[in-house]
């Protein structure tokens, strides 16, 4: 089985635990809106809007950086554990994580698709910022409920 594109299986553990936590955070800092410690740092902004006028490569002042760090956490334990091999690698676990990832991607552009119909201003903001998401989110949940079923089964057929 030619796997060349996928992690080490070890990856996948330090995917588990750079996601969980980030995954915790996301939701505590969305949903609940809890405050946690400032880390602010002057960064290099690639573009910036400040009333009409549009800058470019330009030193901010000081971004607070919590949101940045946890997203892209996230999105890093997300991939290590979406993408690294399993301990046994076989035609099952490739088509399973290639159908995996075509139904993540038609179930989250269906949704994106609706969002862009029905869903307006800052509401739609929040939209996009959560699609960075969901298609990783999306493809571990099917995997993985997959995977764990079909395991299920296996040993009661034994």
């Amino acid at each position: 089985m030619n796997t060349r594109f996928l992690f080490p299986h070890s990856f996948k553990l330090v995917g588990w635990i750079l996601l969980i936590p980030a995954l915790a955070l996301l939701v505590l800092l969305y949903f609940f809106q809890v405050d946690l410690p400032l880390i602010e740092l002057p960064v290099l902004s690639l573009i910036e809007y400040h009333d009409d006028k549009t800058t470019f490569f330009n030193w901010t002042y000081k971004n607070e950086l919590n949101d940045e760090i946890i997203a892209a956490t996230f999105i890093i334990g997300a991939i290590l554990v979406a993408f690294s091999k399993e301990k046994i690698e076989d035609e099952f676990i490739s088509k399973l994580r290639l159908e995996s990832l075509l139904w993540a991607t038609y179930i989250n552009y269906a949704l994106l698709l609706l969002s862009i119909l029905f869903i307006y201003e800052a509401a739609f903001f929040d939209v996009m910022i959560w699609n960075m998401f969901t298609l990783l989110i999306i493809f571990l949940l099917r995997y993985h409920i997959i995977l764990y079923f079909s395991a299920k089964v296996s040993y009661h057929e034994k």
